[in-house]
This record gives structure tokens, C-alpha cells and sequence, in this order.
């Protein structure tokens, strides 16, 4: 056995991810809301970071051919080649920055107090505690009442049994129920039940009919009441059909969630990164940079550098470079990803220009790949680049990755986008006759008349998608 040493080269090729590279490619897929809270993150570590802020004359008017401006700076995919540790040059980059800021004045005036602007809705807890402290009950009977309100959902039913409520207040299980009876005569009526049969027979209770046909079929005949089988219900309680039609009306009008209105979720309120209008028989693309902070490297430190360049510095000119650096690739970074936007939104409406000046029923079928293959980016960065961003368009506010869809065969080879499919669906449905509603199977045929192919399971699969029902649930005798 011999042992020998041997020097060879080997070319080989490895994808370095710098943590330069990991934050740009972490802000490309940030929503708007998320980008405006990791750059204010990065203003309060980095003293570098500065938020410059435009003051805009509120006369100036803003004419379309200012907001058409294009972005001529070349987009380029963010490669993440070197370490991010290679010389700077120092003067070249603080020459761009001009002299330091002039303050501008501050009038002191008093604001309004804090308890003027913030509000706070009741919940359903606060609701019913209000009512529960003004019931005459003893203390035994508050505190079960309680741990009834306590454990309620959002939709007002109780999520406890009453074994588990008596065995917590060390109370009989039929003392819970007596408690229970009285916290279900609480506003709103049908709090506080524990299934939708409990739920809308409390609401019966409230109300002055003399029928008792409304309460049998609530609580006999719930399933041939959601199929609207109203002749099978007649028949067995041998009622006439025009009675159990008025009982189902009324049924109807009954709330199986009574506590959703103080549900204390609010709606999340959407701001568009691009927006889209037409000005004199074109198109124009503006990018929404109205709220996201202007960041600049603060002048202050050009003194404070040039003083370090006469004695030296150490320690704190490394510290200061450090965070140069990081502030400049933060810059280039957010600067990168509002022009990638930009051309993706620009390919996005060469694309689909006719959905743009006709409508959804002209939506194309468009995957990543047309888009990146446009753009001259990977399908991973125009992924990244669409999720969770939206474009205001004069036809609504859709999100990016609205525009991409698969596409469903017509007869002669062409393809329609699956988007407009689900369009000429709820079209159809929107049309029917709510006593004859049409099943899945004839809305196969009609689509087969539109030059669409489609199988019937596609047909209740967009169905359930757009949150149709089907026809047995859709069908109304009155």
C-alpha cells in the first residue's frame, strides 16, 4: 500500500446566498403592509437610515404625464455574486448627498386628546356581562353565567357542555341548565345555544305565532328544510304546502349566527402597489409610493467620516462602514424591487390588454413562465413578485397572481381562461329561473353552446369556488 499526496483542480459551480442576497429576496416578497414595517425596523437599528420626506404643495397639480413616467434603469435579477465585504468607495458615494438639511419649523399646537379618536367596539362578552349585571341573580348564578358567556364563540353557541361548567363552579349540572335558560333570554336572541336547532327554536320563542308548524319543522324536519323538500315535510305532518311554505319563509328570516355582528374582526383594507388608468386612449403605469418611507443616508455622518479620515477612527469608522453598507443595499434593494414590480406589471398588461379594455369574459390564460420569459427573470422571482401585491385597475383592485390562471379548452383548439369560465357561470346562475334552478349537467350543455368543454365536476368544483350552492339549495318556491 503507497500513500501520496496529489494537488488537482476542480471547476465547480455553488449558489451562495449572502445575507445581502436573503433580505433582497425577503423584501421582493413582502407585502406593501410588511415592507413599510421591516424598513421602519431598519430605521431604528440602523443610524445611518434616515426617512427623508418630500413636502408636496397641496396646489401642485399632478398631470398623468409626470405619473407615465418609465423607469429607464435596467431590472436586473439580484445574483448575490460577491461577499458584500468589497471596498467602498467612501467619497464617490457621499458626494451624491448634498449639504445637511435645513430644519424645518414646528407649530406647537394642542392635539386632540387621545380618548376623542379611539374607539372600541362592544364585543359580544361585554354585551351579555351588561345584561347579566343587571338580571337579578344571586352570586352563585353570576359566576355560572359566566362561565357561559366565557365560553361562547364567535357565532353566539356554547362551546361548553354543562357537566363541564358545574364541575368548574362545583355546582349540579341542572343548576347550569336553569342558569343557561336564563342567559338565552339575553339580547341577541339565540345566544348562548348549544346547536342551530336550540339556536332557532329560542328565536321561535321570541316570537308571537300562533302555528306550531314553524317549531316541528325546526325541530323534526331541518334536513328536508336546507334541500327545500317541502311536499315530503306537507306530507307527513299533513299540512297543506302553502303553510309549510309561510313556516319556511319565516324560518328564514331567522339569524343561525347571533353573535357574528359583534364579531370584533375588522376588515383588512387593501393598498395597491401599482395602479393602472387610461388616459387618452392608453394605458399608463404609476407605482404607489405614497406612504413608504424615502430613505437616505444621513448627511450627518459625512462630517463624522471625514473627521475619521484625518485621526484614524478604528473601531467606530468599522462600525460606521458596516452600517453604510447594510443602509446602501437596503436602498438598492427596495429601489430593485418597486422597478421589478413596475416591468411586471408592464408585461402583465401587454398580456391581458384585452381584459383590460373589454372585460373578464377577454381574461386570457396566462402562467409564470409568459411572464418571466418577457421580463427575462426566473418564475420563482415573478412568483415572489406577485404575491400579496395588488394593481387598482379601472375594472376593480385584483391581485397580481389573479392574472395568472389555467386555461380550459374551446372547441377548435383555442383556450378561454378558467377566471372567465367561472364568469360565465355565475352569469348563467344569475339568470336561471330560482324555481327551476339549473343543475351542474345543464350548465355543461349551455357552456358546450358557448364553444366551452368542460366536465360537470369542473362545473361544481368553480361552483363551490365562487360559493354557489347547489341547484337543490338554490331553488325558491315563493
Amino acid at each position: 500500500m503507497v500513500f501520496e499526496l496529489r494537488q488537482t483542480l476542480k471547476l465547480t459551480q455553488q449558489l451562495v446566498m449572502t445575507p445581502q442576497l436573503q433580505q433582497s429576496i425577503k423584501l421582493l416578497q413582502l407585502s406593501r403592509i410588511e415592507l413599510v414595517e421591516a424598513i421602519n425596523q431598519e430605521l431604528e437599528e440602523n443610524p445611518l437610515l434616515e426617512d427623508q420626506s418630500i413636502d408636496i404643495d397641496p396646489g401642485t397639480e399632478i398631470v398623468p404625464e409626470v405619473a407615465d413616467m418609465k423607469i429607464e434603469a435596467t431590472t436586473k435579477e439580484i445574483t448575490g455574486e460577491g461577499d458584500g465585504k468589497e471596498d467602498f468607495d467612501w467619497d464617490s458615494y457621499l458626494e451624491d448627498f448634498g449639504p445637511m438639511g435645513v430644519p424645518h419649523g414646528h407649530e406647537d399646537v394642542d392635539a386632540p386628546p387621545f380618548e376623542n379618536m379611539l374607539t372600541k367596539t362592544r364585543s359580544l362578552s361585554d354585551h351579555l356581562l351588561w345584561q347579566l349585571n343587571l338580571s337579578h341573580l344571586n352570586e352563585v348564578e353570576r359566576r355560572v353565567g359566566e362561565q357561559i358567556i366565557g365560553n361562547l364563540n364567535g357565532d353566539g353557541y356554547l362551546m361548553a357542555t354543562p357537566d363541564e361548567i358545574a364541575a368548574i363552579e362545583n355546582v349540579e349540572p341542572a343548576f347550569v341548565e336553569e342558569t343557561l335558560a336564563k342567559v338565552q333570554e339575553f339580547d341577541p336572541p339565540g345566544v348562548a345555544a348549544r346547536d342551530l336547532k336550540e339556536c332557532l327554536l329560542i328565536q321561535l320563542g321570541f316570537l308571537d305565532i300562533e302555528s306550531e308548524l314553524p317549531e316541528k319543522i325546526v325541530k323534526n324536519y331541518l334536513k328536508e328544510l336546507e334541500t327545500r323538500n317541502y311536499q315530503s315535510i306537507a306530507t307527513k305532518e299533513k299540512a297543506p304546502i302553502g303553510d309549510v311554505e309561510e313556516a319556511a319563509l319565516l324560518i328564514g328570516t331567522l339569524n343561525p349566527k347571533p353573535g357574528l355582528p359583534y364579531n370584533e374582526e375588522r376588515p383588512q383594507y387593501i393598498i395597491p402597489d401599482v395602479f393602472v388608468f387610461k388616459f387618452e386612449d392608453r394605458y399608463r403605469i404609476t407605482l404607489n409610493d405614497d406612504g413608504l418611507p424615502r430613505l437616505k443616508v444621513s448627511n450627518f455622518y459625512k462630517e463624522i467620516l471625514s473627521g475619521m479620515k484625518a485621526n484614524g477612527g478604528g473601531t467606530s469608522k468599522e462600525y460606521i462602514k458596516e452600517k453604510l453598507q447594510s443602509a446602501t443595499w437596503l436602498i438598492k434593494s427596495i429601489e430593485q424591487r418597486q422597478k421589478t414590480i413596475y416591468r411586471v406589471a408592464e408585461s402583465i398588461l401587454d398580456h391581458q390588454i384585452e381584459f383590460f379594455d373589454k372585460g373578464i369574459n377577454y381574461l386570457r390564460p396566462m402562467v409564470l413562465r409568459d411572464i418571466a420569459d418577457d421580463v427575462q427573470m426566473h418564475e420563482s422571482t415573478i412568483s415572489r413578485v406577485t404575491t400579496n401585491k395588488y394593481i387598482h385597475t379601472p375594472r376593480g383592485i385584483f391581485e397580481l397572481k389573479y392574472f395568472f390562471n389555467s386555461g380550459i379548452n374551446r372547441m377548435g383548439d383555442v383556450q378561454i381562461a378558467s377566471q372567465s369560465v367561472k364568469e360565465k357561470i355565475r352569469q348563467i346562475i344569475s339568470g336561471e329561473d330560482c324555481k327551476k334552478p339549473y343543475n351542474d349537467s345543464q350548465i355543461v350543455k349551455m357552456l358546450a353552446a358557448l364553444n366551452i368543454s368542460i366536465a360537470r365536476r369542473t362545473v361544481a368544483k368553480y361552483r363551490d369556488m365562487l360559493g354557489i350552492l347547489p341547484s337543490s339549495k338554490r331553488r325558491k318556491y315563493f
